[in-house]
């Protein structure tokens, strides 16, 4: 039996629809992973095969202003789950880059988080490494889905009003559908052998900015409304982000043999899924 580890959340949701009864599916109401004591008595009750954690406090501005709640979810709950569970799959993020490389980043690049939450996030990683028995780390970008709060649901929320909506054209990277990353996630559990302590990024294929996604949003949700794309410095927020968050995948393709669908295909299908 796995257990899922924010289940209620995007990737949760999905994760919960492919594995269906293969696993166990807890959320915050159901067990406070920042609390040790919690996480210990959930993994006292059952030996699970491997730990799928989903779990995160992803406000990223507001977690300027409350730094030790995301501390406590990003980076404590991942140390205690990988420590009583020992198998873990820990999802990660692309703001644990500062955004200034030439090219795609890959695994090995030296993490520059420009954010709380993005330093949350890392030190989440580093705590899954070294405290599991065996530790996968996913770093993602840009995740959507039908639930969820997330930019491709903000999108359409807005386009209702009419618009225009003012987009960032400066900031680069991947959206990645969270129906594709479950399946990657899946992907990854034959191998998940106690040793095995690694790193990987994935995100669907391509490249755009959050200015084409929204049109591609708007094209795909047949949405009459205008898009005008800004600079980052006219929507001042009070998280940085990175400008530039383009994930090598390379190491996941070569590791577990699948193939990426394109950002495209991803839209088209949480599309076909939005009520």
């Amino acid at each position: 039996m796995l257990l899922v580890v924010g289940a209620n959340g995007q990737l949760g949701t999905e994760l919960r629809t492919q594995l269906q009864d293969r696993a166990e599916y807890v959320d915050v109401d159901d067990v406070d992973i920042s609390c040790e004591d919690a996480v210990a008595a959930l993994f006292a009750r059952r030996d699970y095969e491997a730990v799928i954690n989903c779990a995160a406090y992803t406000a990223v501005d507001r977690a300027e202003d409350d730094p030790v709640r995301a501390d406590a979810v990003n980076h404590l709950g991942p140390l205690f789950l990988a420590r009583h569970g020992r198998r873990i799959v820990h999802i990660s993020t692309d703001y644990v880059f500062n955004g200034e490389s030439p090219r795609p980043y890959v695994e090995t690049d030296a993490a520059r988080p420009l954010s709380v939450y993005g330093r949350s996030k890392l030190a989440g990683e580093n705590a899954c490494l070294a405290a599991a028995a065996s530790a996968v780390v996913i770093r993602s970008s840009w995740l959507y889905s039908p639930h969820g709060q997330n930019f491709y649901k903000t999108m359409r929320r807005l386009a209702a009003g009419g618009g225009p909506l003012r987009v960032v054209f400066d900031q680069v990277g991947t959206p990645t559908y969270a129906g594709h990353l479950a399946s990657a996630i899946i992907a990854v559990l034959p191998q998940l052998r106690d040793g095995r302590r690694e790193i990987y990024h994935y995100s669907d294929e391509g490249v755009c900015s959050w200015y084409d996604f929204a049109v591609a949003i708007m094209a795909q949700c047949s949405l009459r409304c205008r898009i005008e794309p800004i600079r980052s410095c006219d929507y001042p927020t009070r998280a940085q982000r990175p400008s530039f968050s383009v994930l090598d995948k390379a190491k996941f393709k070569k590791a577990f043999a699948v193939a990426i669908p394109h950002w495209q295909e991803g839209l088209q299908e949480c599309s076909r899924q939005t009520p």
